[in-house]
């Protein structure tokens, strides 16, 4: 088993409050505010991150069940969208992904898409989450 630790720190209140999260083994550290969150200010927010974890998880995960097939992915690219609603709480998460997998057809990339999509496991700790997934091979 492994585990793994970010950590964030907030000063002050909301409005005028601010804070940075620490990713752990990187090292990588940003600001964010109520602006970087709910409006368009600098910095980043819980929601990117949790987009570039799932981003990261699915990809990887798709290339291991390719490889399992028999495949051999030169490059998996994925993008999650992370949307914030009322409460606020997360509503949906866009995953939208593209390979180059020599000999695989389109069908079978987006047949283990899906299965990378329900099985990695950042989408098992979101699966209360709607998520939606769009895949296609490139040439």
């Amino acid at each position: 088993m492994t585990e793994s630790q970010s950590s964030a720190i907030w000063n002050g209140n909301l409005i005028e409050g601010g804070g940075t999260m620490r990713l752990g083994k990187s090292g990588y550290e940003g600001p964010y505010t109520k602006a970087s969150r709910f409006e368009s200010g600098d910095g980043t927010n819980p929601e990117e991150l949790i987009g570039a974890a799932h981003a990261g998880c699915f990809s990887m995960f798709l290339s291991a069940i390719l490889c399992e097939s028999g495949f051999s992915p030169v490059k998996i690219h994925t993008t999650a969208r992370v949307h914030l609603g009322d409460g606020p709480a997360i509503t949906r998460i866009e995953l939208e992904t593209e390979g180059i997998i020599p000999n695989c057809s389109e069908h079978v990339f987006r047949d283990h898409a899906e299965k990378a999509k329900s099985e990695c496991p950042v989408s098992k700790a979101l699966a209360t989450v709607p998520m939606t997934l769009s895949a296609r091979l490139l040439a």
